[in-house]
């Protein structure tokens, strides 16, 4: 049996993120299971997050005076997402209670109340619908495995240590940050009055342009096969 250094080598971690997008991308080729993919993860948001320097830049002429600004760090209020969503638009969101850890047997009730609102609000979809996570412990946990393959929801493989794979990471999560980064919000319950509005806002569109990033983020991981590169810089 290998040992830890050993199954994540850099080696064995680059092909298995190759292996995992070619097996989805091969999938979706074949099924098109893209459109009955549905994807979620969870992330904290902040009663206060300062700007990053791009935000907070300005511009100044060459006898102008520099203010300065004082360093500021995120709050210590702060509620937990967690978003589940597809090609379309958000099929579901919650936040955690306030003091409750997302472990195994509380992921288990969240994935059990999602699958209900799917039966619910997307019946022709039922027995199609695929989900996608990330390989966080309480997602990859034996008990979750087994309630995902009682219940018959197959799973689409995530690489590990892949945040740019993940529409959560690389679209949805950035997204909502950035628009309420520098502002405070007071209360736990403004930061999920302004969420929930953040998310009602975006256009359909902008969840087609994330699932046809997905695939084409997925197409130059097999074509690097899972060798870093730099934007683009890789034939498809």
């Amino acid at each position: 049996m290998p040992s830890w250094s050993q199954k994540f080598s850099p080696m064995n971690r680059r092909k298995t993120e190759g292996m995992c997008a070619w097996t989805f991308l091969n999938a979706s080729k074949m099924t098109k299971i893209f459109s009955n993919v549905i994807t979620g993860d969870e992330t904290w948001i902040f009663e206060y997050n300062p700007d990053n320097k791009r935000q907070s830049s300005e511009w100044h002429t060459c006898n102008s005076l520099h203010q300065k600004k004082a360093r500021m760090s995120k709050s210590k209020i702060k509620t937990m997402l967690i978003c589940f969503f597809e090609s379309q638009g958000v099929v579901r969101k919650g936040f955690v209670p306030q003091g409750q850890t997302v472990n195994k047997q509380y992921y288990r009730e969240v994935l059990e109340r999602f699958r209900k609102r799917v039966h619910c609000v997307w019946p022709e979809i039922v027995d199609t619908w695929m989900l996608h996570h990330d390989n966080a412990p309480c997602h990859t946990a034996i008990s979750v495995n087994e309630f995902l393959a009682k219940k018959g929801i197959s799973v689409v493989p995530q690489p590990p240590y892949s945040t740019d794979l993940s529409p959560s990471d690389f679209f949805l999560f950035p997204k909502l940050k950035f628009h309420v980064k520098g502002h405070h919000f007071g209360t736990v319950d403004n930061i999920q009055k302004v969420m929930t509005d953040q998310l009602r806002a975006l256009p359909h569109e902008d969840f087609q342009h994330c699932y046809r990033e997905w695939e084409q983020r997925l197409q130059r991981c097999v074509a690097s096969q899972g060798i870093y590169f730099e934007g683009d810089n890789v034939d498809l």
